[in-house]
């Protein structure tokens, strides 16, 4: 296969009557449905003057629309670029001046967050498709970008990564990084024709949008699109038969607390075979909270944007009590090496580098940039720390631009995250390094507490006292009922470092 959309086609042949997908509002479609959908959003496209090379920014939430929308730039030769319908005017408005799309795309009748950005663009509302409503609105005066037949030179879509400060880096990942990461991830999770995979991450983000949306076009699995995260949703869907569910780890302790508070002891889900987690680190006391809950493993994986996402990923079959991220994804080349800064590697840990088919074809318009994580070997420099264990399987400790470097030790926070978690009333936490004047750092934790939870700082430090050396244990902790997060989950550590930073200069004032 040279494009994504050409996964559907095995299916439009073989199983056209079967189920393929089932809406945000519970509209079920067929493969011959839903090949229909993505033809009427094809034409819906062509119509707005969308041709090979040009840029569809599809604002949305999970739906069959933005799922057909993907396949229709590929069969265009377009390339989509979706954004997360909870951003916010600004970031929209930054990715839209650098990607200068043909035409954008609302689907507003998933997501009212979209609705208010096709109003403010000034969308028009298209003519009823076999794919829904959605809203529209063109740019005719772009370039568009060259076209290549070769699966690993055509971009297949453009995802623009969540950068602290700066300008927004758009991740180039082509047809070939994408369909080697379905067949992965379809491999890996043991995905199979009409099993029931729930949805509820965001597709706009790499790890739903190749590892779910993607996965199960290659599979022939029935997908459920989902828009928000609702944990009594979710139990309703597992006693209703989900097999696989993908989610970020603050989902499941989220699932846990809902559960905690109803009195739900045991979840009804007589099909449930496979949950992961990815997206964020995973706290290993968490892991084992939500095993025990559930009866099964939850699988751990490791990836980012410029990898399409999948780097590793644990085996079923071959479980493990503890926090590994699993063996190297088949046909990725997997090394350590010295940090930035450092010469060696210490006790082991070095920074992550992956070459293979994953690895992105560049950031959009950004050549410094690109120079910067890829090498002239063709390794993506991750930015991450981690080690080996003895077969070869990946423990992820933490960023190289997170590491803490408290007296002269490494402080690496996904071990001080993983003591505080552990803690009786503890929902989740973040730890981030302060810089000092003297050029040490302070190591500072943001903890989450569950409403009612007894939980003290004093009763808290004790605990971390116990279980890690003294030069680890955090200067300062914040307890607070909501640590502030993304739409994946994934907790926004520079957040807590601007609220630290102000609640520093009210003290002072």
């Amino acid at each position: 296969m040279r494009r994504i959309h050409e996964m559907l086609d095995q299916w439009l042949e073989q199983r056209p009557k079967e189920q393929a997908c089932i809406d945000f509002d519970g509209r079920t479609l067929t493969y011959e449905d839903f090949g229909e959908a993505v033809l009427d959003a094809a034409d819906l496209l062509r119509s707005a003057g969308v041709g090979p090379g040009d840029r569809v920014t599809l604002v949305s939430e999970n739906s069959v629309a933005s799922a057909a929308m993907v396949l229709a730039c590929s069969r265009l030769d377009a390339w989509v670029n979706p954004l997360n319908a909870r951003m916010t005017d600004n970031e929209i408005g930054r990715i839209f001046a650098h990607c200068q799309p043909r035409v954008m795309i609302f689907t507003h009748k998933a997501s009212d967050a979209a609705a208010r950005h096709a109003e403010r663009y000034e969308a028009r509302e298209s003519a009823p498709a076999a794919f829904g409503r959605v809203m529209l609105r063109e740019f005719p005066e772009v370039a568009a970008e060259p076209v290549f037949e070769a699966a690993e030179q055509q971009v297949a879509a453009l995802l623009y990564t969540t950068g602290t400060t700066g300008d927004p880096k758009g991740v180039m990942l082509s047809h070939r990084n994408l369909l080697y990461m379905a067949e992965a991830s379809t491999t890996v999770r043991g995905l199979s024709v009409g099993e029931y995979l729930y949805c509820v991450l965001p597709m706009t983000h790499v790890f739903a949008f190749a590892s779910a949306f993607l996965a199960s076009i290659y599979s022939g699995a029935m997908i459920r699109y989902v828009a928000r995260f609702v944990p009594a949703d979710v139990l309703t869907a597992y006693a209703e038969g989900v097999v696989v569910m993908q989610g970020v780890p603050a989902m499941y302790a989220q699932l846990l607390k809902y559960c905690a508070d109803h009195n739900i002891t045991e979840p009804k889900a007589p099909k449930l075979r496979y949950l992961s987690a990815g997206g964020a680190p995973l706290d290993l006391d968490w892991k084992r909270k939500i095993e025990l809950f559930f009866g099964l493993t939850l699988h751990n994986g490791y990836g980012m944007t410029e990898t399409s996402p999948g780097i590793s990923a644990t085996v079923p079959g071959y479980e493990r009590n503890d926090d590994s991220c699993g063996p190297p994804l088949p046909g990725l080349d997997v090394r350590m090496v010295p940090p930035p800064g450092q010469d060696e590697l210490h006790d082991g840990v070095g920074e992550i580098v992956v070459k293979g088919p994953n690895v992105m074809m560049g950031y959009y318009k950004n050549p410094e940039a690109t120079a910067k994580v890829l090498d002239t070997d063709g390794y993506l420099h991750t930015g991450d720390l981690g080690r080996f264990d003895e077969s070869g399987w990946i423990y992820v400790v933490g960023r190289c631009k997170e590491l803490i470097i408290r007296s002269g030790f490494n402080v690496y926070p996904p071990e001080v995250e993983t003591a505080l978690n552990s803690f009786p009333g503890v929902v989740q936490s973040a730890v981030v390094g302060e810089r000092l004047k003297d050029g040490n750092e302070d190591v500072i934790a943001f903890v989450e507490i569950r409403p009612a939870a007894n939980v003290t700082e004093e009763a808290l430090r004790q605990h971390v006292k116990d279980r890690l050396a003294p030069y680890k244990v955090p200067s300062r902790m914040v307890l607070t009922e909501k640590l502030p997060a993304a739409g994946t989950g994934k907790i926004l550590k520079h957040k807590l470092l601007e609220h630290f930073a102000r609640s520093n200069e009210e003290l002072a004032s």
